[in-house]
Order: C-alpha cells, then sequence, then structure tokens
C-alpha cells in the first residue's frame, strides 16, 4: 500500500468497504499510519473514502441516468471508480474536472477504461441537467437521492420530524462537521491551549455550548501542540455535555458501564480532578487498551478498567457508585455526518436493540446508590432507543425519577435533552438523567 497516490489508495479502501462492509474510519486510519501522506493527500484521501461513502445513493442515480447499464449491474471496481469520478466532478469545486478525469481513467482496468471515460466524459457536458425526483410529488425518493439516504430511512425521518425538519437534519447532515476536542483542564486551560495552537497555524474558535471544548478546522489533531503532553483529546460537543450532565465531582466513586473508546471516562476523570475512582466496563476485553493508553497520555490516574458484559450484575457494586453512566450500544443514527455507512444499516435489524439497551440500564441501576445519578444516553435520533426506553425504565423503577439539568446554554425538559445537528450543531445525542431516591 506505500507510495500510492491518495485517489489509488481511496480507491482501494472503496473497493473493500464495499465487499468486505467493513467500517470506513477504521481502515481509513490504517491506511493513513502505513502511508507517509501530506496533510494535502491526507486530506484528499479522507474526502474521497467519507463522500463517496455518504454520496453513494446520488452517484450511482447518476450513473443510471447517464449510462444504459445501472449500476447495480457494473463490476464492483468499476461502480466504485464511477461513483470516485463522479464525486469529485460534482462535489470537489477545487478539483480541477481534467484532473478528475483523467485521474479516474488511469486507475481503470483497460476493460473497462473507454466505459469509465466516455461516462465521465457525458457528465462533464450534460450532468447539471440530470433532474431530481420532484420534491412536491415524490418527497421521500427526493430526500434519498438529494440528500444520499436510503429510502427507508428517509421514511423514518419523516415520521419522527415531518418532510420539512427531516431534510434540515438531513442538510446539517450533509455539512463536514468541525473537529471537536476536550481541553484537559487537569492539566491547562481552555484559554492556554487555544492561544497555544492558535500560535501554531492552527483555526481554533469556542465550541457552541461545551466551555472545556474547542472547535479545530481541518488538520491532524495528534500533530497539533498539546497532544503529546495530554492537554487534549477528541470529542464531540454532544458527547461532552453528556459528561457535564452527570456531574461528576472530586472523590467520587463512578461507574462507566460501555465506555469504549473512552472519551466520557477521561471527561468525567478530568472533572473530578483526577480524584475518586472511576472504573470504566467494556463487553470486548480487546478495547480496554484504548482508554489505559489515552488515560496514560492524559495522566489521569483514577480510571480503571475491566471487561464486563452490561447486563451482568455484579453483587460487589451493588448501591457503592455516587455515579453511573449507561451510554448503550445504540443504532447510532445521530452521527451520520461523522460514519456515513451507518446509513445502509438495515433496519429491521435493529429491532432488538431497545430491548438490550433497557437489560443494560436495568442491570446497571443497581449499582446507585441511594440519592445517587444514573444518567442514560445514545448517539441516535429514535424515539424507541430514547424516550420510550425512559418510560419503560421508570414504569418498571419506582425508585427512580427525572431529574431536569443544565448543560452549557442548555437545559432539559423533563429531565431528558435531544441534541440534533440541525438546532446545535453538534452529533445528533439524547440524555435522561435520573436521580435513586
Amino acid at each position: 500500500m506505500n507510495n500510492q497516490s491518495p485517489r489509488a489508495l481511496a480507491f482501494s479502501l472503496l473497493l473493500r468497504s464495499e465487499n468486505d462492509k467493513l467500517y470506513s474510519n477504521v481502515i481509513l486510519d490504517t491506511a493513513i499510519r502505513r502511508n507517509k501522506l501530506n496533510d494535502a493527500d491526507r486530506g484528499l484521501l479522507t474526502a474521497l473514502c467519507y463522500g463517496v461513502l455518504e454520496k453513494q445513493i446520488t452517484l450511482d442515480y447518476l450513473i443510471d441516468a447517464l449510462s444504459d447499464r445501472p449500476a447495480s449491474k457494473l463490476d464492483d471496481d468499476v461502480r466504485v471508480l464511477l461513483r470516485m469520478g463522479l464525486y469529485q466532478l460534482r462535489f470537489m469545486d477545487r478539483i480541477p474536472a481534467h484532473a478528475a478525469l483523467n485521474e479516474t481513467v488511469s486507475l481503470t482496468p483497460k476493460r473497462a477504461r473507454g466505459f469509465v471515460n466516455a461516462l465521465l466524459r457525458h457528465y462533464t457536458r450534460e450532468g447539471n441537467g440530470i433532474a431530481l425526483p420532484d420534491r412536491e410529488h415524490e418527497p421521500i425518493s427526493y430526500l434519498s437521492i438529494a440528500y444520499s439516504f436510503p429510502l427507508p430511512l428517509c421514511e423514518r425521518f419523516v415520521s419522527i420530524f415531518g418532510f420539512d425538519r427531516a431534510e434540515r437534519v438531513f442538510a446539517s447532515i450533509d455539512r463536514t462537521p468541525p473537529l471537536t476536542i476536550r481541553v484537559n483542564t487537569c492539566r491547562t486551560s481552555v484559554a492556554k491551549l487555544s492561544e497555544r495552537m492558535s500560535a501554531a497555524g492552527a483555526f481554533v474558535s469556542p465550541a457552541l455550548h461545551a466551555s472545556t471544548a474547542l472547535r479545530l478546522e481541518g488538520g491532524n489533531p495528534t500533530a497539533l501542540p498539546g497532544f503529546t503532553e495530554g492537554d487534549f483529546f477528541v470529542q464531540d460537543e454532544a458527547s461532552q455535555l453528556c459528561v457535564e450532565a452527570i456531574d461528576a465531582r472530586e472523590g467520587m466513586k463512578v461507574l462507566d458501564i460501555c465506555a469504549c473508546p473512552g472519551s466520557k471516562s477521561f471527561g468525567m476523570a478530568i472533572n473530578m480532578k483526577n480524584t475518586g475512582s472511576l472504573t470504566a466496563f467494556d463487553l470486548h476485553a480487546n478495547k480496554l487498551s484504548l482508554i489505559e493508553k489515552g488515560a496514560a497520555r492524559l495522566g489521569l490516574t483514577n480510571i480503571t478498567v475491566a471487561a464486563r458484559d452490561g447486563r451482568s450484575f455484579d453483587p460487589s457494586l451493588e448501591g457503592t457508585a455516587d455515579r453511573v453512566l449507561c451510554d448503550v450500544p445504540c443504532s447510532g443514527f445521530g452521527v451520520l455526518a461523522k460514519k456515513p455507512e451507518i446509513r445502509y444499516k438495515d433496519l429491521s435489524e435493529l429491532s432488538p436493540l431497545p430491548d438490550i439497551q433497557l437489560a443494560i440500564v436495568e442491570n446497571a441501576c443497581r449499582y446507585v446508590k441511594s440519592g445517587g445519578v444514573l444518567l442514560y444516553s445514545t448517539c441516535t435520533l429514535f424515539p424507541e432507543e430514547n424516550e420510550g426506553n425512559v418510560a419503560r425504565f421508570l414504569a418498571r423503577h419506582p425508585e427512580f425519577s427525572l431529574t431536569d439539568f443544565t448543560v452549557g446554554d442548555l437545559t432539559s425538559e423533563n429531565g431528558m435533552l435531544t441534541l440534533t445537528p440541525d438546532v446545535h450543531g453538534t452529533d445528533g445525542f439524547f440524555m435522561a438523567k435520573f436521580i435513586k431516591e
């Protein structure tokens, strides 16, 4: 894989993703580590991989409109190359059309080079005239093609939000999200780190809601001043607000039930000023080293890790914790802007999730001491995983009640807060805060 151009790398990664259904962020991070790419090449590789995955439905619609051979009938390698070429021509304004066309054709196997060349040239002549489905008469098809979401997911979002709000949510997801970091206030201040990063040429701005967050425009965070010293870590603002909501304080005993990759554990440990004890559990033992390495870099010594199924009761923990966080496994439909392949999940396969989530929170609630706090959170916008599970939990556990909270400039309603990309400029996120009587 070494010494390949960013387009050649993108082609190989997208082909792997097409065939093996791998997570884009995992294979992309691996490729970036193995190849010594400058910032420009790294940026092009990332934009192509995420962009082509994100716009796959739109790109296949264009292929179908430009050719009598539909995208679904093409060989995988030809389909991926056409998507790459069309993505550059339609969505990447800074790339000249001749460069996008020529570079794509050069990657194409000889058997299909003429076909790929002809289709891309056809697009440069007539592509802007390809009509989308009519917004008024075919609203679901319009959303699907305009924003590249499968029809069932479009129907689901419209059923939750209504058509106009669903389109606003999709349009917000369509924008490249800023990178948000959490400042390690055990080691530095927001002002000092912001000044240091700006002096190094980074584009830094305050976050929208969280006081310990900064937004970065582009660049590699691991190359920025303060990363090696543990002055910050990457964490979306919604996740940071979740940490604020649980209100972990100095000297407390805190349990993070589904902790990996660990950013919420780190945030709570920092808010505890590296005192007390925080145990980070996760079902997958092989992932716990991520938390240990992150805690070591950040200088957080109050975190310990353990492999545990969140549904399995540990009698030694019963009634011992001041704070318990259940950031449960979920459908992930709040982080579509960062993980584009989530949009292609089969919705019918997600029906067991609410029961799994409820089982986790019903088990974990037994660890909360009298007067302690339980926080339930997801990174999805589906009501059955959010408000629906809250209602089911309260019906079974009268010893808990919802309690309102304020995080940054936001206040919960009836103990619950839903963050959405269109309103809050963050990931889609849900949190509910309970207190044990």
